[in-house]
């Protein structure tokens, strides 16, 4: 995939495609989250974080050509109620699954071998100006199509630490780079 830089170089390049600009700062700290895995370019995703605080949260994800980010959900945390997100696409195609009813036939298509760990299978697609959101303690992955997909996320707090992950090799917080 390329070293962290040329990462962050082609994260910022298809920001720029969807007209969203980062300053120079804010590049610096976009995030390069390949999950402890060490397959960016199949489980991973890039973001970056404008604000996250006690309250609320918005962020850009930023995923390549089918890559994908694992099944998690957002638990509760010392009694509050876990993660509450929603997703609006900004640019490509994004299959969001969720729990629920299952989509008979998904686009999604889960990294080789790891089938087993993406549970979640109600689709739902997103296209630039769609947006769905994710109730507390729900299972989801998505995943970009073949051109690759930015999401908006705007959400409650943000504690990633204390995301559940359906993979137990997923280790969030490992192979963080900025």
């Amino acid at each position: 995939m390329g070293n962290r830089n040329e990462v962050k170089q082609r994260t910022v390049e298809i920001l720029h495609k969807a007209g969203l600009l980062l300053t120079e700062e804010e590049q610096k700290n976009i995030e390069i989250a390949d999950m402890g895995l060490g397959h960016l370019e199949t489980e991973g995703l890039q973001l970056f974080t404008y604000i996250n605080t006690d309250r609320y949260c918005a962020k850009e994800l930023v995923l390549f050509p089918r890559q994908t980010c694992p099944e998690h959900l957002h638990p509760s945390v010392h009694g509050e109620p876990g993660k509450q997100e929603t997703f609006r696409c900004r640019w490509g195609t994004v299959y969001l699954y969720v729990e629920g009813e299952e989509t008979a036939s998904i686009q999604g298509i889960p990294p080789a071998g790891k089938e087993a760990v993406y549970t979640a299978k109600h689709e739902i697609i997103l296209t630039p100006g769609q947006q769905y959101t994710i109730p507390p303690n729900t299972k989801h992955w998505f995943q970009a199509s073949d051109e690759g997909a930015i999401v908006s996320e705007f959400s409650s707090t943000s504690r990633d630490e204390f995301d559940v992950f359906t993979d137990p090799l997923v280790k969030r917080l490992e192979g963080i780079n900025q």
